[in-house]
């Protein structure tokens, strides 16, 4: 998870980020619905503290909805394949309004199956994993979900870059606290917080990525200009993004992470790749158990002197952002207002 850039920081409400942010998107060509959306997407993410998928993410919408490349007003087409199975085009649009179509059908095959899978094709994803899934745990559900991205990381004993940074996101309840959530990049560190530490002139710990020469780097530039991530944990985290691309792209009928060419749409940012999810319900054998094992889980790590458990300090940001409103730098307000026009 990022922090944002030094400067002034101005605090607003969530609503009002929410309502600006959908304005902006309507007016960059967002229908009423894909613009809601998204708009709900970027606010949580900057509401939570996911600087690098908040409103540092909206120049990079608002120009590759110009450049052409995505459709702003894509409806997406679901398909109920089998028992469950559901399948979504999302006809050249992003992947969030996608799964927004195909949720309720989705919900109920697992509810009715005990397992159901969703996979999105045509699809581009832009944004933190995260709240694809957590409202699936806030109904007492399993999810777990995988999409890839562009080229932009080097395969464990490999020379150049093939994978994307390919995130995994996983939610599951858990009785009498928020639901236990992580989206972790497979990649050493998220694409998003490389451009920040660029933008803030900041260095990189070691081993995060190479230059264009393949040569070890903590520049961030070196690792945008020509350069590439390394995954995470070595071949582990290789072994990984190998799988995503399997699951979000070779089972969806998606796009491998190298397998587009955005070169024709100047300014455009999002990688059109592919997204699966995978939704389970507990209650078919465990009841109210599952969540009540989950407790216990969280509480044994606890125990053992767990300090933090995955997802808190987002818990945390969001209640503060409750109170005081959400944080952002005055300049980014400045900057977001600008793109109205």
């Amino acid at each position: 998870m990022s922090t944002p850039s030094h400067g002034p920081l101005v605090r607003i409400p969530f609503a009002d980020l929410e309502a600006l942010l959908q304005r902006i998107f309507q007016r960059h060509g967002c229908s009423e619905t894909v613009a809601g959306v998204l708009a709900h997407n970027c606010s949580s993410a900057q509401r939570d503290g996911a600087h690098s998928h908040g409103v540092f993410r909206i120049p990079g919408y608002v120009s590759t909805l110009a450049s052409g490349w995505v459709d702003g007003r894509a409806t997406p087409t679901v398909t109920d394949v089998a028992p469950g199975y559901v399948r979504v085009d999302a006809a050249g649009g992003f992947a969030q309004p996608a799964l927004a179509a195909a949720r309720q059908l989705l919900i109920e095959k697992a509810r009715k199956a005990g397992i159901a899978v969703l996979a999105i094709h045509n699809s581009h994803h832009f944004a933190a994993l995260w709240p694809d899934v957590e409202p699936f745990a806030d109904q007492g559900l399993v999810a777990l979900s995988v999409v890839n991205s562009m080229t932009c990381v080097v395969p464990h004993g490999a020379r150049k870059p093939l994978f994307g940074t390919n995130p995994i996101a996983f939610a599951a309840p858990c009785a009498g606290q928020p639901p236990i959530v992580f989206d972790m990049a497979t990649s050493a560190m998220a694409h998003g917080d490389v451009q920040i530490a660029a933008r803030a002139g900041e260095q990189l710990a070691e081993g995060m990525g190479v230059d264009a020469q393949g040569q070890p780097t903590t520049d961030p530039r070196a690792i945008l200009e020509g350069g590439a991530l390394l995954p995470f944990g070595g071949h582990k985290g290789s072994a990984l993004s190998m799988m995503v691309e399997l699951l979000a792209a070779a089972l969806t009928g998606g796009h491998f992470s190298w397998e587009f060419d955005w070169s024709g749409h100047p300014g455009a940012k999002t990688p059109w790749t592919g997204q699966l999810l995978i939704v389970i319900d507990p209650s078919i054998a465990e009841g109210s158990r599952f969540a009540q094992r989950s407790r216990e889980l969280v509480e044994h790590m606890q125990a053992c002197g767990l300090s933090r458990m995955p997802g808190e300090r987002r818990y945390r940001e969001r209640e503060a952002a409750e109170r005081e409103g959400v944080a952002l730098q005055e300049q980014e307000l400045q900057s977001l207002t600008a793109l109205l026009g």
